[in-house]
This record gives C-alpha cells, sequence and structure tokens, in this order.
C-alpha cells in the first residue's frame, strides 16, 4: 500500500528493496570477479608473468570503462516510453554482462579476458546507473538516506558473500561465471517486477520538467562554476575515497612490515580485520542513514565521516600492534559507512537542473569512486617507497582525509534543503529564468 510522508506520496518500500537487492548482485559480480576469478584465470593462463598480466587487464578494463556510467546515464535521462527511462538500460545491461560473464568462464587466453572483462563491466556500469538513478527519480529527498543505508547493506552483503562463495569455486570458472551471472539477472528482474506493479498502480512521479536539452555531447559535462555544490560533492567523495584505498590493498604487508606479524599470522588477521571493518560499515550505514533523515540534513554525517577517517588512519602510527590495527578497522568502518550513506543521499540533493539529468549526473559522481580505487595503490606503492614506508603512507591518507573534510565542510556552508518531492520540484525551465 502506498504511504505518505507529510501527505505527500511517497514510493512504496519494495522498490529500494528491490534496488537493494541489484546492488547485492552487482557488488558481488565485481567482488567474485576483480577479487577470486579474474586473479585466478590470469595465473592459470599466465603464470609466469600473472601480475604484469593482471595488470594489464585491470588497467585496460578501466581506461575504457571510465565514461560508461555518464554515458548510459546521459542515454538513459533521454529514454521515453512505457516502462520509463530507467529500466530499459538496466535490463539491457543485465542481459548483456551475463552473456559476457558465461563467455569469460570459456575465456582460454589473457587478450581474451580482456576483451570480454571490458564488455562485462560496461554491462554493470550500465545496470548500476540505471538502477541508480531511481533513487533520485522516484524517492523523496526526506527518505533518501533510508534508502541509500539499504541499499549500501546490499552492496557490502553481496561483496562479503560473493569472496566467501566463489573463493571455493577457482577450479571451476565457468560454473562460478553462471553463477554470478543468474544472481545479476534475477536480481534485476526482481527489480523490474517491482517497478512494472508500481507504475500499474500509478506510484511513479513523472521525470522533471525541463526546459530545453542542451546537446548530447556537450550535456555530458557539467558546469564546475555553475554547480559549485555538485562540485564539492564529488571532490570530497573522491579525495574520501582515494583516503580509504591508499592503505586498503596493502594491509596484508602492514601487518607483516609495520606490525612485525609472521606472514601466517597476517594473513589469518587480516580476515578477522576484514570481518570487522564488514560490521562496523553495516553498523553505520544504516544508522546515518536513518539519521540523516531523522535530523534533516545530510552535511555534518559527510564532514563526520572524513574527520572519523583521517583520525583512524592515525592510529596505526601511534599503535603499530595488533590491537592497533583492530581499532583502526573500526573506526574505517563506520567513517565508510556514515560517508556511504550520507555523501550519495547528499549528492541527489545538489544535483545539476534539478536532477533532469540524474542518470548523467550520478554517473559523473561516481567516476569520484572508480578512479581513486585504481589510482591508490600505484600512488601508495611510491608514498611507501619515497617518504618513509607504512607510517608515511598512514600519515599520507590522513592528510587526503583532511581535504576532503575541508571540501565537505565548504559543501556544508552552501547547500540548503531541496523540495522534498518531485510535487514541489521547481521546473527547470522557471528555476532558470529568474
Amino acid at each position: 500500500m502506498v504511504g505518505t510522508d507529510g501527505g505527500r506520496v511517497r514510493p512504496r518500500p519494495p522498490l529500494v528493496g528491490s534496488l537493494a537487492v541489484v546492488a547485492c548482485a552487482l557488488a558481488g559480480a565485481y567482488a567474485a570477479v576483480l577479487v577470486v576469478l579474474l586473479p585466478a584465470q590470469v595465473a592459470a593462463l599466465a603464470p609466469d608473468d600473472k601480475v604484469r598480466a593482471l595488470g594489464f587487464v585491470s588497467t585496460l578494463s578501466f581506461a575504457l570503462t571510465i565514461a560508461a556510467q555518464p554515458l548510459v546515464g546521459a542515454l538513459s535521462d533521454r529514454t521515453r516510453g512505457r516502462h520509463g527511462r530507467r529500466v530499459p538500460w538496466a535490463v539491457g545491461g543485465a542481459l548483456a554482462a551475463a552473456v559476457a560473464l558465461l563467455c569469460l568462464g570459456e575465456a582460454s587466453s589473457v587478450a581474451a579476458l580482456a576483451a570480454l572483462w571490458v564488455v562485462a563491466q560496461v554491462a554493470l556500469n550500465a545496470l548500476d546507473v540505471a538502477t541508480s538513478a531511481v533513487v533520485p527519480d522516484e524517492v523523496p529527498a526526506p527518505r533518501r538516506g533510508r534508502a541509500y543505508g539499504l541499499i549500501g547493506l546490499g552492496a557490502v552483503t553481496g561483496g562479503a558473500v560473493a569472496v566467501l562463495t566463489v573463493g571455493r569455486a577457482t577450479d571451476r570458472p565457468g560454473t562460478a561465471y553462471a553463477a554470478v551471472a543468474l544472481v545479476v539477472v534475477l536480481a534485476t528482474a526482481a527489480f523490474v517486477v517491482v517497478d512494472g506493479r508500481r507504475r500499474r498502480a500509478g506510484d511513479a512521479a513523472p521525470p522533471p520538467v525541463v526546459a530545453a536539452q542542451a546537446p548530447f555531447w556537450r550535456g555530458l559535462l557539467v558546469d564546475p562554476r555553475r554547480e559549485r555544490r555538485f562540485t564539492e560533492a564529488f571532490v570530497s567523495r573522491l579525495l574520501f575515497v582515494l583516503a580509504y584505498h591508499l592503505v586498503y590493498q596493502y594491509q596484508l604487508y602492514v601487518l607483516t612490515d609495520h606490525v612485525g606479524l609472521p606472514a601466517p599470522e597476517a594473513g589469518r588477521v587480516v580476515g578477522v580485520l576484514t570481518a570487522t571493518a564488514f560490521g562496523a560499515i553495516l553498523v553505520s550505514v544504516l544508522v546515518t542513514g536513518w539519521w540523516s533523515d531523522r535530523v534533516g540534513t545530510r552535511t555534518p554525517f559527510l564532514v563526520g565521516s572524513c574527520a572519523l577517517l583521517a583520525a583512524a588512519l592515525l592510529v596505526p602510527v601511534a599503535v603499530p600492534t595488533v590491537a592497533g590495527m583492530a581499532v583502526f578497522a573500526v573506526l574505517k568502518g563506520l567513517a565508510f559507512g556514515a560517508h556511504v550513506a550520507s555523501g550519495t543521499a547528499l549528492v541527489t540533493e545538489v544535483l545539476p537542473e534539478g536532477g533532469a539529468s540524474a542518470g548523467k549526473d550520478l554517473g559523473l559522481y561516481n567516476v569520484a569512486t572508480n578512479v581513486p580505487q585504481t589510482l591508490a595503490p600505484a600512488l601508495a606503492a611510491v608514498v611507501i617507497a619515497q617518504l618513509g614506508g607504512y607510517a608515511a603512507l598512514f600519515a599520507t591518507a590522513s592528510a587526503v582525509a583532511v581535504l576532503a573534510l575541508v571540501v565537505g565542510v565548504r559543501l556544508a556552508r552552501g547547500t540548503r534543503r531541496p523540495a522534498d518531492d518531485h510535487a514541489d520540484r521547481v521546473p527547470v525551465a522557471d528555476a532558470t529564468s529568474t
């Protein structure tokens, strides 16, 4: 049954639940392929050159797919039909990804792996941005914190479950890829069914009114001078993710070379720390999403998450022990969960043109997550080698988190609460003519 917020119609809860299922499937697909399946296949196909070969596959796929989300998002913004703007692209992305994943299971060369993973990643990005844009399209602003909290919970759970389950099937890559493809298709089907029922019931919000659309290629960009708040949200996310991932992939080496654990024990402790951080993220993403809705603002949580991460990154420097690393895991998990819930909800409230091009703009915003994850390992290697080891790495990451905090404070000073839902949204034609 349709609920209300202050007399305004809000989407049925199953809509957000179906989006959380899709997020779970997407995160599971990425984790299964990138963490388990792809490295195992590369090692089998090029055992004497596996590090370079895996770097080639990862770098190529990133270079060729970085523009996928803004491009697909822009196309979905301009799509019209009885299924809405997002469903056709979500379905197309899921089906294309499933085919590519099935083919990946049969790849017989590193070149084939690279080509097929590019196709699969573009398709998964299409599904990702199409479903992500449903939230600003359909969920009232006062409820987006809880919505992104639930979606973040799905993503974190999907990634963890995928690594644990697919890790047992590395000797059967075809079966593992087929299972991942099936989960992606079924999750997308669940979203399509829920969205279809909602549309038949008349609950879908109409697209925002736009006076005129810019030429397609020019419309892919955002003018940072005109859209200062969106730009600051983008920069804050980029810096936060960079700070987080500067240390993320080096935790095993931190335990052996900085803390001083023997390799076997370090491997066991990494698993415990990962589980600890996972639990902290789950708690934080749910509590922060609900709380930011409750108080009616996001920026204190965004700024707080940056401050908490900056402090957390200094703990292993001051306390280079397993206990210090455990405290670090809890604090960084709380910071990450808060940033995911509050930051993502906040950016939907500062989208250019009142959210008329939500698909394209969320695709651009996601670049702030993808780019630093890719660059962080290489930058971390330079810091470790040139600036004094792992203590310098933690200090550098903390400084980057402080920069994210500074940008967040600037954003907080200029952010006002937007209209609560589509009924209150000012059409772009009217808003720009004053």
